[in-house]
């Protein structure tokens, strides 16, 4: 494949390791550390998937040039989605393929899944309240994160005693509280906790290294190819 990387930060740096790895071309680098190369430079012709990790400032504008250029786009870029109805939006309207997830890991994927089960489960047998929390490195700007955000959204689907989520402790029956950390150079964890009286169960997904999200990513990217659409894991992963 050849693949245009939006953002060269510490992940767009490991997914051109790993596609290069992995037998693909890097037909192009975006990023303000290469001034003069810009998403419109490239089109159906030279790319067959762009893939973008930047910031949530930028990522919307990013995902919708892609789209005006016929990109198939895989965006891990969180804390932007109040305007993806818009690039849903054009995505339709263009006939493209837009993937997009919180976190790109299978892992953590698959913990997404068994957490709306056990928020179904729980529900039934009540006496327990849950919270979210996460854990980042500092330089983790949006706050909480894509995938405690994944995570919340899915307990209040399967749960209805949790009407929203608040972003710090709550005691309101209804809300649920999404806790965040940011310490040292944690790569992501995330913690779902159900509390009664009489015990705790927890759920966790801890990520030791980025290797997970790269992969997941180009994975995505070679899925997309061909596709129409707007796309997640759960389509990939048929879950």
């Amino acid at each position: 494949m050849k693949l245009l990387l939006i953002g060269h930060g510490k992940m767009g740096k490991a997914i051109e390791a790993q596609a290069i790895a992995r037998d693909h071309q890097i037909a192009g680098i975006v990023d303000p550390s290469r001034p003069g190369v810009h998403i419109s430079d490239f089109d159906a012709t030279s790319v067959d998937a762009a893939i973008e990790f930047t910031h949530p400032d930028a990522a919307f504008a990013n995902v919708m040039a892609c789209l005006q250029q016929g990109l198939p786009v895989v965006c891990g870029s969180t804390g932007w989605l109040h305007h993806f109805p818009e690039a849903r939006d054009l995505c339709k309207e263009t006939g493209g393929a837009l993937f997009y997830a919180s976190n790109y890991s299978v892992g953590v994927n698959l913990f997404f899944h068994f957490n709306e089960y056990i928020a179904a489960k729980m529900h039934q047998f009540g006496g327990y309240d849950v919270q979210v929390r996460e854990i980042h490195h500092t330089q983790k700007v949006d706050q909480p994160s894509g995938t405690a955000l994944t995570a919340a959204e899915g307990i209040i689907r399967h749960f209805p005693a949790k009407t929203m989520w608040r972003n710090e402790p709550s005691q309101a029956d209804h809300e649920l509280a999404v806790l965040s950390e940011r310490t040292g150079s944690v790569v992501g964890t995330h913690i779902v906790t159900y509390s009664s009286e009489a015990d705790t169960i927890e759920l966790k997904h801890e990520a030791h290294t980025r290797d997970g999200f790269v992969q997941g990513a180009l994975l995505a990217a070679e899925w997309l190819v061909g596709r129409k659409g707007v796309f997640g894991m759960k389509d990939m992963l048929g879950l």
